[in-house]
């Protein structure tokens, strides 16, 4: 019974603290292929990509996620292609996922380098129980499984997004096919029918001096349910080598939402985050989340690790460095 009260605390703070069933990652402006399919080929080459996040140590089946992503383009640049896997444990729950992208890339105004995409990713999305990991204190419960139980079910994304040498802004949703689905099967109390998310995001890159730009930035997230979640980033880039900033994570009230208590406390986290370019080809960035909320006083933080690999085409059209 403890472990299940612990999943299901878990679950429920994993609503409060990030507004959502997605997997939340602090380093999302160096990769937004997790959260639009649109950002599809915006590097223009050959880019692997990898986070890990550890999620609220110290506490006993804290989240735990894992993505894999590749990305390229085609067809002289006006296509980007790309897939990602991510897998995502929760005490006892876990969610794998698999996207293929695509996004159809269109040159605006006299900027070379502006371009207007528009992205789609179809996939799946596995969702499981391993019921080995509860503990009951009667047993014959039928929503209990004595195994692993898991339903796969198909899922698609979407997403538009704007980008030049210095700004960016993009939009996309995430489950809209998987909320329906999972609605019409009976897969169990326990394994949560996917919700549609929505991600707003932009951002610029502005000159200090020589040496320092900074980029300032803002994530908008939200699922009709829970509550809606902002994230405020300023990083700097320091000689091109090294981006080095912070973020705050807060839930905002954009309008009324009749199932959320009017008391819920806003503030979520304070992010540090660094990222160094250790070569041409080689990204390797860490985060640290401190909580700020009530969990603070239960949790170590949270801490992230991305890895990115670039490999440069023979023909190499961009005009400016891919910051974003």
């Amino acid at each position: 019974m403890k472990r299940i009260l612990i999943t299901l605390l878990l679950v429920g703070l994993s609503l409060l603290g990030r507004a959502q069933q997605d997997v939340q990652y602090s380093q999302y402006m160096f990769n937004g292929i997790y959260i639009n399919p649109a950002y599809s080929g915006y590097k223009e080459q050959l880019n692997f990509h990898s986070f890990y996040r550890n999620q609220w140590t110290g506490i006993p089946g804290s989240p735990k996620s894992m993505s894999v992503a590749v990305d390229a383009t085609a067809n002289d640049g006006n296509v980007g292609l790309s897939m990602q896997i991510t897998n995502d444990n929760l005490g006892a729950m876990s969610n794998l996922s698999a996207y293929a992208n695509y996004a159809y890339r269109l040159r605006v105004g006299s900027d070379e380098s502006s371009r207007l995409a528009f992205g789609l990713g179809i996939g799946f999305v596995q969702s499981g129980l391993e019921g080995r990991l509860l503990d009951p204190i009667d047993g014959g419960d039928q929503y209990i499984p004595t195994g692993k139980v898991t339903n796969l079910i198909p899922d698609a994304k979407a997403g538009i997004y704007y980008s030049d040498s210095r700004f960016y802004a993009g939009f996309s949703a995430t489950n809209l096919i998987s909320q329906f689905v999972a609605k019409t099967e009976d897969y169990g109390a326990f394994i949560p029918v996917p919700k549609a998310h929505f991600y707003l995001t932009a951002g610029m890159l502005l000159p200090l001096s020589e040496m320092v730009q900074i980029k300032p930035s803002i994530l908008l997230k939200d699922d009709r349910g829970g509550p809606t979640s902002l994230d405020l980033n300023a990083l700097f880039l320091l000689n091109g080598k090294v981006w080095i900033g912070g973020a705050y994570r807060t839930a905002v009230k954009l309008y009324k939402k009749n199932n959320l208590q009017d008391n819920l406390q806003q503030q979520n986290s304070v992010v540090g985050m660094i990222e160094v370019f250790a070569s041409e080809s080689l990204r390797i960035g860490y985060a640290y989340d401190q909580s700020i909320s009530k969990l603070a006083g239960y949790s170590g933080g949270s801490h992230e690790i991305s890895i990115g690999i670039y490999i440069k085409p023979k023909k190499v059209r961009m005009l400016t460095p891919r910051y974003f």
